[in-house]
């Protein structure tokens, strides 16, 4: 019957017999793409597993089998079954940072994962105020100078896998991700340090940290996802199988494709609402978008596509919900290259236009206009800041001039002690990055500088930065990351394990360690308005400016919501609709 319908709808015979064949699409899927996922006819994750078997040199056979559930899956909608129809079924689109790992110790997006797809929790959270609240913690009290903390550990508590989450699993966390951390790139040093000595007392269910100095911020730090509290000793697959505390727990995974979670049967904090979530990996906004109206997902995180997320707006079937914004897109700037040179890099940050960028059709406002680390609607300083390299691109080139940074040849480029200067400029595609760097590229273009794109994945961005592999390179970065921007400054501290940029300033690093030392607000304030201005005045930061972030959902969905600090993803607030 199904070969007579595909006929009769015009497919040449020998096609709709191929498709005939492969009606058992799951399996087949599945042995082709070296994977127990794919559980059910998802357009988009074929799609990613066709480019998963080309990325891998699989057969022209193997992708011609899945090129053909491709083609099932759009023609044969009606003939789809759904083996999961009796179960709460939630299809997440979202990006792939750090190829879908999950293991906080390797990489800060690998603890981001972790927690954001409901696997891990840490001991405290933020609201969406950025004020800390108790999580895997009930309370916490700290000594007069802040060197001692003694936190109280919630009760009742079990891992997924059932084992008790007693204070000596919570140390034996801590520590573990603290040995595991100069393996990796998660830095957690800057949460709580090497060291800190961590005693667990499981009569009392409490743990005391004994620091070497004082941190005023403990539970902030260790509120960040590279802190979460994990099984470590019953954990066998890091990469892809953290035991965690959180409502969802791993069934399986697809390298590349995604992840299926299933319901924590044993969670704490009460019902989980969906018994499996698909996590489909999708990189590009547009993709996000069109999946979801045409039903192949239910939900989508940050719609970067202005005219997508317009449409979704403008549609009484989808809902929006955005988050204030922490966040701060900029270029890192590498000073151990051609942009240590004073001059070239000042004339630079004054030749580009960020406001124009950030008010045109492309970037339509996800962005707010900038030109420090830290956004505007912090209670930082901003407004007392002065911009000494605005818009100006007529000063920008006589600056250049002057110092004999000029064009030769009349090839349109300038040159820089003999050679013309053309920067590696390292993106990715993700919230407008590439946008926002293809515009900065023609503004210096204007200004006779050259550039030379290194656009790839987040990852390629990430391996770029931490080589020291480029000249600019474009990120977006959450400035309040542990409750206040301590971490997030780290990155221009010259002594710092994750300043990356080779930046060094006698003043930022003495403004930055009297920060660390200050416990008042006020104090903290002021020293953050003295270091945002000192990197103003280097011009050691290309802004893009401060974003906003994003969930859709369609009317499958009830209830969900993106979080100022956007670490909590999958949590029991989003809801199937009744």
């Amino acid at each position: 019957m199904i070969l007579f319908w595909l006929q009769k709808n015009g497919l040449p015979p020998h096609v709709a017999e191929q498709i005939v064949f492969f009606v058992p699409a799951y399996r087949i899927a599945c042995a082709v793409a070296d994977s127990e996922v794919l559980p059910h006819y998802s357009v988009h994750m074929v799609f990613e597993a066709i480019n998963y078997t080309n990325k891998r040199g699989e057969s022209l056979m193997k992708r011609r089998m899945l090129a053909t559930l491709v083609g099932l899956m759009l023609v044969l909608p009606s003939f789809a079954t759904n083996a999961y129809a009796e179960e709460k079924v939630l299809n997440f689109g979202c990006q792939m940072y750090s190829d879908g790992l999950i293991n906080p110790a390797a990489q800060t997006n690998c603890a981001w994962n972790c927690m954001r797809y409901g696997i891990s929790e840490g001991l405290f959270k933020f609201n969406d105020n950025m004020e800390i609240e108790p999580w895997l913690a009930e309370s916490w009290e700290a000594n007069e100078d802040s060197t001692v903390w003694t936190i109280k550990i919630r009760d009742g508590v079990k891992f997924s896998n059932g084992t008790d989450m007693t204070a000596s699993k919570v140390k034996e966390s801590l520590d573990s991700v603290r040995e595991q951390g100069p393996n990796g790139s998660s830095n957690p040093q800057n949460y709580l340090a090497f060291e800190a000595e961590v005693v667990a007392d499981d009569a009392a269910n409490t743990i005391t940290i004994s620091l070497p100095k004082p941190d005023y911020n403990l539970p902030g730090n260790l509120a960040y996802p590279v802190m979460a509290i994990i099984d470590v000793a019953d954990t066998t697959d890091f990469d892809h199988g953290i035991i965690g505390t959180g409502p969802y727990m791993v069934e399986s995974h697809a390298d590349l494709v995604g992840y299926t979670m299933v319901k924590n049967p044993l969670y704490w904090d009460g019902e989980v609402p969906y018994d499996k979530v698909e996590i489909i990996f999708m990189g590009d906004a547009s993709a996000k978008a069109n999946a979801l109206m045409a039903g192949q997902v239910d939900l989508v995180e940050n719609i970067t596509n202005v005219s997508d997320l317009q449409r979704l707006q403008a549609d009484d079937n989808y809902t929006v919900d955005i988050a204030s914004g922490v966040r701060c897109g900029f270029s890192w700037i590498n000073f151990n290259g051609i942009l240590g040179n004073d001059t070239l890099r000042k004339a630079i940050v004054m030749s580009i236009d960020d406001e124009t960028i950030c008010e045109s059709n492309t970037i339509g406002g996800l962005y707010t206009a900038g030109f420090s680390v830290l956004p505007s609607t912090l209670a930082y300083g901003y407004e007392n800041l002065n911009n000494p390299y605005a818009y100006d691109p007529d000063a920008a080139a006589a600056m250049l001039d002057e110092a004999g940074i000029v064009d030769s040849d009349g090839d349109g480029v300038r040159e820089l002690d003999g050679q013309p200067i053309f920067l590696r400029y390292s993106s990715y595609e993700n919230r407008l990055l590439n946008d926002f760097s293809d515009a900065n590229t023609m503004y210096m273009a204007e200004l006779g500088i050259g550039v030379t794109p290194a656009y790839g994945s987040s990852d390629d961005c990430w391996n770029d930065l931490v080589t020291f592999n480029y000249d600019l390179d474009n990120n977006n970065w959450t400035t309040v990351g542990n409750g206040d921007p301590t971490e997030y400054m780290a990155n221009w501290y010259s002594k710092s394990g994750s300043n990356y940029c080779g930046y060094q300033s006698d003043a930022y690093d003495a403004a930055y360690e009297k920060f660390l030392d200050t416990p008042d607000t006020e104090g903290r304030a002021a020293l953050l308005q003295e270091m945002q201005q000192i990197l103003i005045d280097d011009a050691a930061v290309i802004i893009d400016g401060y974003y906003n972030s994003s969930m859709a959902y369609s009317k499958n969905v009830g209830y969900a919501h993106i979080h100022t600090a956007d670490y909590y993803w999958l949590s029991t607030e989003i809801i199937p609709a009744e």
